[in-house]
């Protein structure tokens, strides 16, 4: 091991206060992390962390040998991303959290060039409907909807994402289309899990948003799964456009109410403060502004 192996092994476990934690985002084993961690306080001579069964803490040493060495993998990642840039062959790990439903198809459209591009950067994507903590979770990008809630973090936004609500003819045959958003509370409507609106959809009217009162048979945490129920006739749907996009163009969904719709959300690639960026990292952000402004006009 050598020191910078065992710096950045550390600073991974304090900032998960566990050795499985920090070994996750490091992507080795358990027991390879505390040997790391063990061979840095032998060489230092001195204990960095508080052991028990149930929690990994600072020792004094240990916070301040923290607030030394971050800087200092910071400044080496830094050196590392001048020589890639001056060299122009980008290589090394990005760790990258997006929604499980817009990351795990239409993100992936937008990878797909840069790593055929930069065939030495790793990407390792975690797909999760929660917000991650990118510091403690070594995250390097977050690809977010909605406005950005840690004033610590920047934000490079990638596009604009309607908002719509739809049905599939057949449902609508059968179950008459709602001539007002008020009509929906007679309708089984798709509802989203988790979403701010889950059983009060917003509109606008009269250049006023109002929201109103819906309810139905299933709801998801997916709006994948929304948008497929409501083109096999289930029920109305809301959403983000992306999943539904397959099916407007086929014609097994319908868009209602489209001159009431809300505001766009915005899509944005969120990330630490300037000094965490490598190379790499700039790179792939400036892919997706670039990607998105090209691509991203069907989704707004």
């Amino acid at each position: 091991m050598d020191t910078i192996t065992g710096m950045r092994t550390f600073v991974a476990v304090a900032a998960q206060k566990s050795f499985t934690g920090g070994a996750k985002r490091l992507g080795i084993s358990t027991r390879l992390a505390s040997k790391y961690v063990g061979q840095l306080e032998e060489k230092l001579g001195a204990q960095l962390l508080n052991r028990t069964t149930r929690s990994v803490t600072l020792t004094e040493t240990g916070q301040a040998y923290l607030v030394r060495c971050t800087p200092i993998l910071d400044q080496l990642d830094e050196l590392e991303g001048l020589v890639q840039e001056r060299t122009g062959e980008l290589a090394g790990p990005i760790r990258i959290t997006a929604p499980t439903g817009f990351g795990g198809r239409e993100l992936l459209e937008a990878l797909k060039p840069f790593q055929k591009t930069h065939p030495k950067v790793s990407i390792s994507m975690q797909l999760s409907d929660a917000h991650l903590s990118i510091v403690e979770e070594g995250i390097d990008i977050a690809v977010r909807f909605g406005a950005l809630a840690d004033s610590s973090m920047m934000a490079r936004k990638l596009l604009n994402m309607r908002q719509i609500v739809f049905a599939s003819p057949e449902y609508l045959k059968i179950h008459g289309t709602p001539a007002h958003p008020s009509a929906l509370s007679t309708h089984n409507c798709l509802l989203q899990r988790f979403a701010t609106e889950t059983t009060h959809w917003p509109f606008i009217i009269d250049g006023v948003e109002q929201r109103f009162p819906v309810s139905g048979t299933f709801e998801a945490n997916s709006p994948r799964a929304i948008a497929q129920m409501a083109s096999g006739g289930l029920g109305i749907g809301r959403g983000p456009i992306y999943p539904s996009m397959p099916f407007l163009k086929d014609g097994s969904l319908v868009p209602l109410f489209e001159e009431h719709e809300v505001a766009p959300l915005s899509l944005y690639a969120v990330y630490p403060p300037g000094r965490h960026l490598t190379a790499r990292i700039r790179a792939l952000i400036d892919h997706l502004v670039a990607f998105y402004q090209t691509h991203g006009k069907a989704f707004g």
